[in-house]
């Protein structure tokens, strides 16, 4: 649309709205886009059928959204593979065996720790953290949507605040296509200011230290610990048994048989970054770095087993695709969402967001506002990166047009999207958090909130008093 109107907000509007009503995520998300193209081929509900389709179709065409897509089917091969071997449990066995995790106390900080360390990509930090931690929590009588809102706020929020990943890729790409000198030392110093990325892992680790259980959450430990894993009537996202099988009869257990895959995977992403940037790490693409980490890490794992002889390659294809199947229904939701986001876009929603909060105001005002705007952008589209390439584009001209410096505009844009994802129901790092923890999605995004909105309320205060500073 030339000219957006307030209608563009409709159609996220709409699909967070049945999201939360009916539960339903598949059919919000499709819902959201034909309305979306019931608008743009002038109120026609029938041409916004066919519309619908192609729109979703198209999105393969699209070599980084595909590869998206095939990275999510070769990660639940990975962890199928890792849990089939016996590495997950002889992980959790050594762990046990060492007093390293014997309480409910520790098994939360563990979902922490790996949240931290593994920090290439938002997505496979929260598969491997709550395959992890996932049989430790039901052991410990810890609620699943803990560990839920324990892995969503230690994946993006992380994964912003360290640039030799994916994410440092992308937002370098935007900087540089913007013309911003010295683009890697002002993302660089905007880490220093992303206050609610901060905000979110710390607030998480005082969580766990302390037991910091406020509403809907302290209901769900209550609950668990009487010994029921869901309430009456919750739908986990993926049945768990799925995703991770029992070892196969005859394998013993062995931490290294997921340890090296996934220190290979790891290891990988730098040296994928380097090579497809051609020697220029900022350079390199992010999503084929992923892709390549995974299938590097899941190679790993083929020649381990079939090393040790217990895995005929038969086995191993036979317990890949497994695990490729049950993260289908985790991609076709990144694909209906990739397929609001482009409609969305074409809709001007986010160009209308931004237009309506222009105006005149003292410095301690514009950084708020943009983490606000960034916020609602990334809540009303369910996606961050969406929110990144939307706000970046406006945040860093006005920056330089009222002469300020960019970092603390870099930083309020780039928080400002990561808040709103985790306050989002259809976002896709929620919803992987929600089905890496086989806990019903809803249940998560309303056992989640009260923290995120205390963490945006923190980066608000912040960013004032920053930009009080200016």
């Amino acid at each position: 649309m030339s000219d957006p109107t307030w209608i563009s907000i409709l159609p996220p509007v709409l699909a967070i709205v049945l999201a939360i009503w009916t539960r339903q995520v598949y059919l919000s998300l499709a819902g959201g886009i034909w309305f979306a193209w019931t608008i743009l081929l002038g109120w026609s509900p029938i041409a916004a059928l066919g519309a619908t389709v192609e729109s979703t179709v198209s999105v393969f065409g699209e070599a980084g959204d595909a590869r998206v897509i095939m990275f999510t089917l070769v990660i639940g091969a990975l962890i199928a593979t890792v849990e089939a071997s016996g590495g997950v449990r002889g992980f959790v066995g050594w762990l046990e065996s060492n007093h390293w995790v014997n309480t409910a106390k520790r098994s939360q900080l563990l979902a922490w720790g790996t949240g931290v360390v593994i920090f290439i990509e938002s997505n496979i930090t929260v598969l491997v953290a709550g395959s992890v931690a996932r049989p430790l929590f039901d052991r410990y009588k810890c609620s699943r949507e803990k560990l839920a809102y324990i892995i969503d706020s230690t994946s993006a929020p992380i994964c912003i605040l360290i640039p030799m990943n994916a994410w440092g890729a992308y937002n370098l790409g935007i900087l540089e296509g913007l013309g911003v000198e010295n683009a890697l030392g002002v993302f660089l110093t905007s880490i220093l200011f992303n206050f609610y990325a901060m905000a979110a892992v710390l607030l998480v680790l005082f969580v766990i230290l302390f037991g910091i259980d406020i509403g809907p959450m302290k209901k769900a430990e209550a609950r668990t610990q009487r010994g029921e894993l869901l309430w009456p009537g919750a739908t986990p996202m993926i049945d768990e048994e799925v995703l991770s099988p029992p070892p196969l009869e005859g394998t013993t257990p062995a931490a290294r048989n997921m340890v090296l895959p996934i220190a290979s995977m790891v290891l990988f992403m730098p040296i994928a970054l380097y090579i497809t940037g051609d020697g220029d790490l900022r350079d390199g693409s992010g999503s084929t770095s992923v892709l390549w980490s995974v299938l590097v890490g899941l190679g790993v794992a083929w020649v381990m087993l079939k090393a040790q002889g217990i895995f005929t390659v038969d086995e191993l294809v036979r317990v890949a695709l497994k695990g490729a199947g049950a993260l289908v229904p985790l991609a076709l939701i990144l694909l209906l969402a990739l397929a609001l986001g482009d409609v969305v876009e074409a809709l001007g929603t986010g160009v209308y967001v931004a237009q309506v909060t222009a105006g005149t105001m003292p410095n301690w005002v514009y950084l708020p506002l943009v983490f606000l705007v960034s916020g609602g952008i990334a809540f009303s589209t369910g996606t961050s990166w969406g929110t990144f390439a939307i706000m970046l584009p406006i945040a860093v001209p006005a920056a330089m047009t009222l002469e300020l410096p960019l970092a603390p505009f870099v930083a309020a844009s780039l928080a400002g999207g990561i808040f709103g994802d985790h306050c989002s129901p259809i976002s896709d790092t929620t919803i992987i958090s929600s089905m890496a923890a086989a806990t019903d999605h809803i249940d998560h995004v309303r056992t989640q909130l009260p923290y995120a909105l205390i963490g945006g309320a923190v980066a608000v205060v912040c960013f004032a008093l920053l930009g009080a500073t200016l």
